[in-house]
Parts: C-alpha cells; sequence; structure tokens
C-alpha cells in the first residue's frame, strides 16, 4: 500500500492505479502502468510495469514528470468474450489447454503472470483460427507452469490425444509452458510412437497482454501443421525474433536454447522438419512420416519414475550415484563431458567414479551415456576411459539428447525389466531420435 505522501503526489496528478503514465526519470522518458503497491517494496515507491513488461520500482521523489497517458488497464480478473464461431467445414482439430505462459494474463493488482481461468480465453488472442480448422473440442486436463510437469501428466495427456485422434481428428494443438516443453514432445513422440497423424506443441515466450506476445502467430502456424501431411509429433515455435515464420521440429530433436528469445527452440544435430508461414505456405527441410488418418491411434508403454540425470562435472562427488542405487533408482543417465567422459583417472582416487558406475551397472541398473554438450554424439571407442565404461555396461547413447535419453529410458523401463531389452529400446530409432549421419549444416541452425 502507498503512503499517505505518495497518495497526495499521485491526486494531484490525477494518477491512479491502473492508469497509463507516462513519466521522466533523470531526463529519460518511459510509460508504463501504474501498479498498486503490494508490500513488495518501499511504501514511497511507485510500482510501475514499463512497456517491455518488466516491473520497477522507482521512489517517488526521483520522478521529475509523471502525467496521466489517458488509457487504463484493468486491474485483476480476465475479461469475457464470445466464443469464436468455427466452420464446420473446415478439418476437425482438438486443443489441449496445459497452462503456461501461452495461457496466461498480468494481473495488474501485482504485476504478477497468473494461469488463465478458461482455456478458450487463448483463442480470444487468435480468431485467424476460424479460417483453418474447426475447432472440434477444448480438453483442459490440468493447468500448471510445465516446470511442475510430471509423467503421470505426459501419460494422461497421451490418452486424451489418442481418444481425440480416434474420434476423427485430423491433428491435436497442445499448449503448454516452455520451461520443459522438450521433454513433453518427446514423451508424447515415444508414447504415441505408432500413430501417424500430426500433433503440434506449442507455447509462448512472452505474455498475452504485450506487444510483443509470440503464442497467437505459433498457434496459427501450429493450425497450419496440424492440417498437414506431416505425421509427426512437433513443437512449432518462431523461427526468428520476427513475425515471419515458424519452424516445426521434431519433438525427439528440439531443445530451448534461450530463455527469452521468442526463437528460443532449435534444431538439434537435425534439420527442422519444415519452415511455416502464417498464410499457410510451407517449406519441407527433412524427411517425414506421412499422414495416414486410417491408422488407430493407440498409447504404447508409461513411464518408470526411479529414473535419474546425473550430470558429470569437476569435482562431483560420485557418492551421488550411490544414492540412486541405495534409493532403488532402475536408470541413470550420465550427462557426460564431450564423447562420453566422466570424472574417472582422477588424482584423488575416491573422487574417480568408475567404481560407483561399476557397483550401479552390477546392482542391475541401466546406466546410459548421453552428452552434456548437445550437439554431436557420444562414442566408446576413441579413448581408453570410454572403452572402460562400455566394457562395464555402460551405453553410449549415440546422438541422443540428455532430456530425449531420459524420457526415453523411463519409457522403455516400464515396458520390460530385462536389461538386454532395455538396451536394445534405447538404442532403436522410433520417431527419429537419432541420426546415422549429423549434417554441417545442422549445427547451431
Amino acid at each position: 500500500m502507498y503512503s499517505g505522501k505518495v497518495k497526495e503526489f499521485l491526486k494531484k496528478r490525477k494518477v491512479s492505479e491502473g492508469d497509463f503514465v507516462k513519466f521522466v526519470l533523470k531526463g529519460v522518458k518511459y510509460c508504463g502502468i501504474l501498479l498498486p503497491n503490494e508490500g513488495t517494496s518501499s511504501t514511497d515507491s511507485l510500482m510501475i510495469k514499463q512497456e517491455s513488461g518488466y516491473n520497477v520500482g522507482i521512489n517517488y521523489n526521483d520522478v521529475e514528470c509523471l502525467t496521466n497517458a489517458g488509457k487504463k488497464a484493468t486491474l485483476g480478473g480476465v475479461s469475457k468474450f464470445k466464443d469464436l464461431k468455427f466452420n464446420k467445414q473446415m478439418p476437425n482439430v482438438s486443443l489441449v489447454a496445459t497452462g503456461g505462459t501461452i495461457s496466461s494474463r498480468v494481473d495488474y493488482k501485482t504485476g504478477g503472470v497468473y494461469m488463465l481461468m478458461e482455456p478458450n480465453e487463448i483463442l480470444k488472442t487468435t480468431p485467424e483460427l476460424v479460417d483453418i480448422i474447426n475447432l472440434d473440442a477444448i480438453e483442459s486436463p490440468f493447468r500448471i507452469g510445465s516446470e511442475d510437469m510430471s509423467p503421470d501428466l505426459w501419460s494422461l495427456m497421451a490418452d486424451i490425444i489418442a481418444k481425440r485422434f480416434n474420434k476423427g481428428d485430423v491433428g491435436v494443438i497442445v499448449t503448454h509452458g516452455t520451461d520443459t516443453l522438450h521433454y513433453t514432445s518427446s514423451a508424447l513422440s515415444f508414447l504415441l510412437k505408432d500413430f501417424q497423424k500430426p500433433i503440434a506443441l506449442v507455447g509462448a515466450q512472452r505474455s498475452p497482454d504485450r506487444g510483443s506476445f509470440d503464442g497467437s502467430m505459433n498457434l496459427i502456424c501450429a493450425a497450419q501443421y496440424v492440417t498437414s501431411d506431416i505425421a509427426e509429433t512437433a513443437i512449432v515455435m518462431h523461427g526468428t525474433m520476427n513475425d515471419d515464420f515458424c519452424f516445426a521440429n521434431r519433438g525427439t530433436k528440439v531443445r530451448k536454447m534461450h530463455t527469452s528469445r521468442r526463437d528460443a527452440f532449435r534444431p538439434i544435430n537435425t534439420l527442422p522438419l519444415a519452415k511455416i508461414w502464417p498464410d499457410g505456405k510451407k517449406e519441407v527441410l527433412n524427411q517425414y512420416r506421412k499422414r495416414d488418418d486410417s491408422v488407430k491411434a493407440k498409447v504404447c508403454g508409461g513411464f518408470e519414475n526411479k529414473v535419474a540425470i546425473i550430470s558429470a562435472y569437476p569435482g562431483a562427488d560420485p557418492e551421488i550415484i550411490d544414492y540412486y542405487v541405495d534409493k532403488g533408482y532402475k536408470g541413470i543417465i550420465i550427462s557426460s563431458t564431450a564423447l562420453g567422459h566422466v570424472p574417472g583417472y582422477t588424482q584423488k582416487k575416491k573422487d574417480s567414479w568408475l567404481p560407483v558406475l561399476k557397483r550401479a551397472v552390477d546392482s542391475g541398473v541401466f546406466v546410459g551415456n548421453a552428452s552434456q554438450t548437445i550437439y554431436g554424439r557420444v562414442h566408446p571407442h576413441v579413448y581408453r576411459q570410454l572403452i572402460e565404461l562400455e566394457q562395464m555396461g555402460i551405453v553410449f547413447l549415440e546422438d541422443l539428447l540428455v532430456e530425449t535419453a531420459y524420457v526415453k529410458l523411463m519409457w522403455a523401463l516400464s515396458q520390460t525389466k530385462d536389461l538386454k531389452r532395455v538396451k536394445e529400446i534405447m538404442l532403436t530409432n522410433y520417431v527419429g531420435e537419432f541420426n546415422q549421419r549429423i549434417v554441417p549444416e545442422a549445427f547451431l541452425y
């Protein structure tokens, strides 16, 4: 709550909470929305949401000029709107809404982002969808940030998607937070490995109240993707920082590579499946599985939760591996350095990972090796240590991304406890998760 002095300061300038204001600070002009002061800053600080979307607290004595810009924001709540009228003659597509920035708004009482109460509020941002698809159903099994995602929710999503496909939808769009979007795209790729219709996972790096909101174009491109002939699970997001086109990136070969850029999702060790423009133009860039609407969708397998990712780094204590073994974990993915190294021939023997990794393998834990370098592949036959790791039973996972390897191992262990069969599954290329040849142009594409 603002102090009495600040309230008088605002009253004289005919400014109140929720007003768009212009102000001058140290000779520089700014514009933003005056927020309530909810106790997160000094009561003498004006809380302003800048045009960039970031909040700032400014002592009112430092403001050289403050004027009302003549517009007002809605403080709290979600505005009502009429449902869009879709054309039943367009292809039937379903939306699975799970939360994330794409389905959020700013609460101007606090300046923070919150999830929308109704998933179909997303559609208010993208009326262009009515010219591309007939939205047959909106399913919202849960609404959470992607950082709170879990394997049981991946399975729930897969069940819903399979149901929608078997009801005749030509494609499904999943809205989802971006932080763990590539984990979910991998999970759905394996769970629905035999289907032959497109799934587009879509997120946003900027919230809908911002001028730089990217979710609308991502949704439009996703709609164009799921009505195409490309029958793969893909993340469909901005291809550049501009609003020109999106990439459709294979769900097992894509990663979030930037915290905030709109083109954060990039293909890894491969090219995108396609460029997709909002007007429906497509440029295919890679081989893909073609649509076959006659194939019945079914969910294949589930997930074993007792799987961990352990990163190798200088000074890493090998006892962390013993911890997971003693806790009864069934699988470990080592996020190794370069070609597959871990701390092995350390100056102090107690720091070596080799004995504890051998114990893990001997205890019946599947240990897979994937490189933390992101690009490239692990290789067991270049260095002596790597040969020893392979000989003790550690499985080198080619060019699998660490995140994809983690999800795939959970999926493999849900189907069999036979470690020979698990190894066979992990080294089988089901949904384009491996590349036999990595083309040079795929690096930093």
